[in-house]
Parts: C-alpha cells; sequence; structure tokens
C-alpha cells in the first residue's frame, strides 16, 4: 500500500459527521500506517501535493493571502500553487543549489515563503525556516552551527543576514530577496523559470527539514525532520485539527517556527483544504485579525494561548463567526474562562492540544472531544504515538493521578512524526533517548478517564520545601483575578525553601500596579489555591517574554531572577508574601 491511499483514508475519515465513526475510522487509519512498512523513497511535494491534490482538486484554492493593512488579496489554486513553487525550484537550480544544501528562510508570511517551502521539499534540500525576529548574535550562532548554501529574506533580514555573515566569513551560493538589496538577488527572477520542475529523488530517511528550536530551555537545538516525519507525521495534526477537504484553514503563526509548518503548510496541504495567510506586519492587531477570521469565512481558527487572551479583551459580539466550525489552541492549556466565554459567542470549543518541534501532534482533544472537552486538559494521545509517563528513574507510571515525564513509548513501534536526531548533538540524543523511551521534556499526569493534564517543563517545575509546584495550575489562578491579563510562575532563589513561588503579572490596561492590588491578589491566591502553591512574591510588570510561537520564555525569567537575587535586588513593582500582615489573619490556607 503506498502512502498516498492512507492520506486518502484520512480525508475521508476527517469528513464524517458522525463523531464516533470518525474516531473509529482514524485509529484504523493510524494502525495501518503504524504497522506498514513506509516507502523507501517519499516525496511529499511531487506525489502528495501534485500527485494527488493537483490532479483532484487543481482548480481548488490552496492558498489565500490577505495583507490586513492594505486589504491585498492574493489566491492560489493548487495547481497555481504547483507552478510557482516550480519556478522557484528551478531558479535554485540554475544557481547551483542541490539537493541536501542548506536553505534558509527568513521571510514574513508571504506567499513566497509558501513556494520556497515547496520547491525546497521538491528539490529534497534542507530547509531552515528562521524567524524574522532573529538578531545578528543569534544568525551568527546559526550560520556557524549550519552554514547556509541558499537564504530568501525581506529587505529588513537581509541587512541582518549580512552583517552576520561577514562577521563568520561564510558566503552562501545564493541570497535571495524579497525586494531589491546590493549583493541579493531578487526572487522576481524566479517568475522568468518554467512552472514544471524535476523532483530529487528522496529517501523518506532523508534530512528535509532542521529546526532551531525556540529556546525555551536553554541554547537552541537543531532538531532534523526527514522527507517523512513531517509530511507524514502531520497527519495526526490534521486529524487532531479536524480538517477536511474544502476547509478554510488559519493558523495564527509565524514563519521560522515549527508551528507554522505545522498548521499552516502540511496540516491543511494533506487533506486538500485551503491555508490562509493574514499578514498585519510589526504590530498585531486583534480586532482586524478577527474580523479577518469572520470575513473569509474560516473554518477552523488556531491560536496560541496569548493570542486567545488578548483576543478576550475584544467585544467578541461583533464579530460574524457563523463559519467556523473548529476552534483550536496550542502551546500551554488554557485557563477555563477563555474557553467559556470563546464558546459563549462562536458556539465552538477551544479544544488544546500537544506537540513539540521534535514531533507532531502527540495529545490532543481530536473532534469527537466535542461536549467532553475538560478545560484545563490538554486531552488524549493521538493514535499515531505511543504515548506514556515516566518516573524519575525511568519506570513507566500505569496509575492516575501521578505526575511523570511524557515520553513516546518506542518499543512497540516508533511513531513516524518524531523527529531524525539533533545534528551534531550525541549527549543531547543521549539524555533524551533512553530505556526504549523518549523523553519530552514535559511533566504531566492523566486521570481515571484518560484525560492528560500538563504540568510544565520539566525544568519548569518549581521544588519549595518538599513540595513540587507546576507553573500552570498557579498562572491559572493568577489569571482569573479581573485585573490581570497574563502571568508566568517560575521559582525563585530561597536559601530556606530552595524556591519561592513568584508570579510575573501583567495587568489589563488601565490598571495600575499598588501595594493594595499586590494584596488582593495575594488574598485571592489565598482562596483558590492550596498552601504551598500561593506565590509568596508578585512582580507587576509591563510584558512578559515570549518566543515568536508565543510561548512565555521562563528560562528568561529564571535566568534574571537568579541574577537579581545574587544581587540582593527588588524590582520596582515586587511585593512579598511576608511584608503582608494583613494575610496572617486571611484563613487557613495562609
Amino acid at each position: 500500500m503506498g502512502l498516498e491511499n492512507i492520506y486518502k483514508e484520512l480525508m475521508a475519515a476527517n469528513a464524517m459527521d458522525d463523531d464516533e465513526r470518525k474516531a473509529v475510522a482514524s485509529e484504523a487509519v493510524f494502525t495501518k500506517l503504524n504497522q506498514m512498512q513506509i516507502p523507501t523513497r517519499f516525496n511529499w511535494a511531487s506525489e502528495i501535493l501534485e500527485g494527488m491534490h493537483v490532479k483532484e482538486r487543481g482548480a481548488q484554492t490552496a492558498l489565500l493571502w490577505v495583507d490586513l493593512n492594505s486589504g491585498e488579496e492574493r489566491r492560489f489554486t493548487y495547481s497555481e500553487l504547483a507552478a510557482q513553487s516550480n519556478r522557484c525550484l528551478n531558479f535554485l537550480s540554475a544557481h547551483g543549489v542541490a539537493k541536501g544544501d542548506s536553505f534558509y528562510m527568513m521571510a514574513p508570511s508571504v506567499p513566497e515563503t509558501w513556494f520556497s517551502s515547496i520547491a525546497s521539499i521538491k528539490g529534497g534540500m534542507v530547509a531552515v525556516p528562521t524567524a524574522d525576529t532573529m538578531t545578528v548574535r543569534e544568525l551568527e550562532y546559526r550560520f556557524e552551527s549550519y552554514p547556509p548554501q541558499a537564504i530568501l529574506a525581506d529587505e529588513k533580514s537581509a541587512v541582518l543576514i549580512d552583517e552576520a555573515l561577514k562577521n563568520i566569513g561564510v558566503t552562501p551560493k545564493l541570497k535571495i530577496i524579497l525586494g531589491e538589496a546590493k549583493g541579493w538577488t531578487s526572487y522576481g527572477e524566479a517568475a522568468k523559470q518554467k512552472p514544471t520542475a524535476e523532483a530529487a529523488d528522496t529517501k523518506s530517511s532523508d534530512i528535509i527539514l532542521c529546526f532551531f528550536t525556540s529556546g525555551t530551555t536553554g541554547m537552541a537545538k537543531r532538531v532534523a525532520h526527514t522527507a517523512a516525519s513531517y509530511p507524514v507525521g502531520h497527519l495526526s495534526t490534521a486529524n487532531m485539527a479536524g480538517i477536511r477537504p474544502g476547509d478554510i484553514h488559519n493558523n495564527l503563526s509565524q514563519p521560522g517556527w515549527a508551528k507554522w509548518a505545522w498548521s499552516c503548510l502540511f496540516a491543511p496541504l494533506n487533506m486538500g483544504a485551503t491555508t490562509t495567510g493574514f499578514f498585519y506586519g510589526p504590530k498585531f492587531d486583534t480586532a482586524k485579525y478577527l474580523g479577518a477570521v469572520a470575513k473569509y469565512k474560516v473554518n477552523l481558527f488556531c491560536a496560541p494561548p496569548t493570542a486567545w487572551r488578548a483576543f478576550m479583551l475584544l467585544d467578541l459580539g461583533k464579530f460574524d463567526f457563523g463559519a467556523l466550525r473548529e476552534s483550536l489552541s496550542a502551546g500551554e492549556p488554557l485557563n477555563p474562562e477563555i474557553i467559556q466565554k470563546w464558546k459563549k459567542y462562536t458556539g465552538t470549543e477551544i479544544r488544546d492540544f500537544y506537540g513539540q518541534t521534535e514531533s507532531t501532534a502527540m495529545i490532543g482533544n481530536p473532534p469527537w472531544h466535542k461536549g467532553k472537552v475538560i478545560p484545563g486538559s490538554f486531552g488524549r494521545p493521538s493514535f499515531l504515538y505511543d504515548v506514556g509517563l515516566a518516573d524519575d528513574q525511568g519506570n513507566e507510571i500505569t496509575k492516575p493521578n501521578e505526575v511523570g515525564h511524557i515520553v513516546v513509548k518506542l518499543n512497540r513501534w516508533r511513531a513516524l512524526g518524531l523527529f531524525d536526531r539533533y545534528v551534531g548533538d550525541e549527549e543531547k540524543m543521549k539524555s533524551v533517548f533512553m530505556n526504549n523511551f523518549y523523553y519530552t521534556g514535559d511533566r504531566a499526569s492523566f486521570d481515571e478517564k484518560g484525560y492528560w493534564w500538563f504540568v510544565g517543563r520539566a525544568d519548569d517545575v518549581i521544588k519549595s520545601s518538599d513540595y513540587r509546584v507546576g507553573p500552570f495550575e498557579v498562572e491559572s489562578a493568577l489569571v482569573e483575578h479581573h485585573a490581570i491579563v497574563e502571568a508566568a510562575v517560575v521559582g525563585s532563589p530561597d536559601p530556606q525553601r530552595w524556591q519561592l513561588v513568584k508570579g510575573f503579572v501583567v495587568l489589563r490596561p488601565g490598571v495600575e500596579p499598588s501595594r493594595e492590588l499586590a494584596l488582593e491578589v495575594f488574598q485571592h491566591c489565598i482562596e483558590v489555591l492550596a498552601k504551598f502553591k500561593i506565590p509568596r512574591i508578585i512582580e507587576f510588570v509591563p510584558e512578559l517574554p515570549k518566543t515568536i510561537s508565543g510561548k512565555i520564555r521562563r528560562v528568561q525569567l529564571r535566568a534574571s531572577e537568579q541574577e537579581n537575587k545574587e544581587k540582593n535586588q527588588k524590582g520596582p513593582q515586587e511585593y512579598f508574601y511576608q511584608d503582608f500582615p494583613e494575610l496572617s489573619s486571611s484563613g487557613k490556607k495562609k
């Protein structure tokens, strides 16, 4: 059986209206995929995008792009998307860029990013998605680790790239610019190329994607994915999302990180849907963005938690979400209040799911969980993965409600969506592949019903006295307070308790920090949290450090907290529980 049949069977399963039948059919497809011999050679761009979708739905819109500032629209059918990608591939080939060469892409969410990504896959090159927020220093680290053979960039990024290349003495074969710049070749030259191109003879095991992780736990690692692991592995993402052929799918994510590849490229185009790119420039206007979701009748909408929190500040009643069928979130579990408010105005539940740069969608709330979603839970494992929990000694946890390390079990099958390796880092590979497990670096528990509950990164878990405190539950409690829009919780060094629970808090517009408000927040936490989970320090801050994909960089907060405590420095709006005598009589949880 070829992989094309697997795609078609999952498309048929996703299109089913009966949720119970959909669940059974989905499990059957993934069981077949997990057990089958993957073809030795596979090229997603030529075999699935062109060989299947262009043939069967060539006139259907594959990509809808909108500039939210100017109103400009660009639409490309599946046939046109393939033709544009082939022109790009011929352009690269004409300049000596070949199979196996590294191809950095540091451009915003514009159609050329889709064309270049597909061209790279078809040509067997190694795409290196690079966020356009990178600094010169970060680029130097990447270019030294993995020298670029070709680069695509916009004019703003080209300036930084040139400086980084000069500083480390690297010269690529080709530098392509969206615009004009000295020493760069204009992307417009690709229009002169033929709309058909020869596909590279890629093995399923060939590396075609190299992601530098977002750096939430230290220096960025080089995560290598194969010609099969992401193109085929994201069938789990398409299934978890519930994407159907012909759907209009939007993911609020920017190129440069894995989530864009997940939900802007592979998942919708795997299923013969329309992927959309809503370009918003340097400033994210929440009202404009939701306006576009409504105007273009988006059926599936995925956004990170930081965006969902921002949307809650809008008057959601003024938008027509009549076309919306699926609402999705990934990154960190959402608070119940957000899920409830969104459902009130859209009729859809926000379904959490979980995965990594190193994987595809691993755990989540699939469409057949509608009406069964438990706020705060990020669902159940995907049929593609054999997911479990392990304790600190490497033993599998089988009892519910015990916190452990999220692992992918490898003894029965190796999930196809799992990455190939950390390039050039054998020590890291040894630390995450142990005892027939792949360790994700995250911690969770599952309950009696099989629902999973996220605790946090293994290094995010706070050790206070004899207790372990996961940040999410405390953050959830903090944002329940009417004055708080965002919160991040880390451990603050303490000589007596090892760590104190500290909350960094962002207030709603118009709310000013004060001692009185800090007291109110402490009192609120006393009412909703167990004693050992109550923050002992609250610091009001204007914003939280985040990755481009919207994840809070707790590693940065921990580092700055460590430094400040060593210097005995206190933040300008930092408040300590012990300094509030009023709290001594606030009840049994003090």
